[in-house]
């Protein structure tokens, strides 16, 4: 099964880019998708059905549906809520703002809805939550990725987006799911996370090494 075939609730537009920019989109409206509430029963069996590589992406992917197998949609939805919303807070406050300054509603928060307003970029009108937390960040980014916001960014405009608003504290977030003590399902979320944030940042830093 293709990453594509799991991602329901997010879907890609069709434009013409490149394969590998789709697969780049797909996995982060995964995350986004996984990030964004606890998965469904159907989202938990397409997870469950994903297979990977020998790479360190595809070797944390296929922990991810390994772990899929044996997960029940009660159990997640319980790891979800213990991790992102408590009582009064979860064990993760996953917004920028938050790792970025150590408070919420703060001044990366206000960055960011400057550079989505200035892309066309708005808040679903029945999400509340400040735009600054990582799922809507993965949404934003496959959004720029395939032209869900217009027409697709140039890997320029992905990149600023990304070391701005991603780059600086996604793989911290990342890193911290995977060590949380109410991490099961989301510790191998959080790999995948943290794995992917560093090959983005490093084919950013290498796109800007050949345009040199």
């Amino acid at each position: 099964m293709t990453m594509k075939e799991a991602v329901m609730e997010s879907p890609t537009v069709t434009s013409d880019i490149a394969e590998e920019d789709r697969l780049r989109a797909d996995l982060y409206d995964f995350l986004g998708v996984l990030l964004a509430g606890p998965p469904n029963p159907a989202l938990l069996k397409q997870t469950a059905r994903l297979s990977g590589d020998e790479t360190d992406l595809g070797t944390a992917i296929a922990a991810l549906a390994r772990i899929a197998q044996h997960t029940k949609a009660p159990a997640v939805e319980r790891e979800f809520n213990a991790l992102f919303i408590g009582l009064g807070r979860g064990e993760l406050l996953p917004y920028a703002s938050y790792y970025l300054t150590g408070f919420l509603n703060e001044k990366p928060l206000a960055a960011l809805r400057r550079d989505m307003a200035v892309r066309g970029m708005t808040r679903a009108q029945n999400v509340y939550e400040p735009e600054d937390n990582i799922a809507s960040l993965m949404e934003m980014m496959a959004g720029l990725i395939t032209g869900r916001f217009g027409t697709p960014a140039a890997l320029t405009d992905q990149k600023t987006f990304f070391n701005k608003h991603i780059g600086p504290w996604a793989g911290h977030f990342f890193t911290d799911l995977e060590a949380a003590k109410n991490s099961v399902l989301y510790a191998s979320v959080g790999a995948v996370g943290r794995v992917f944030m560093e090959i983005e940042a490093e084919g950013f830093r290498m796109s800007a090494d050949h345009s040199a």
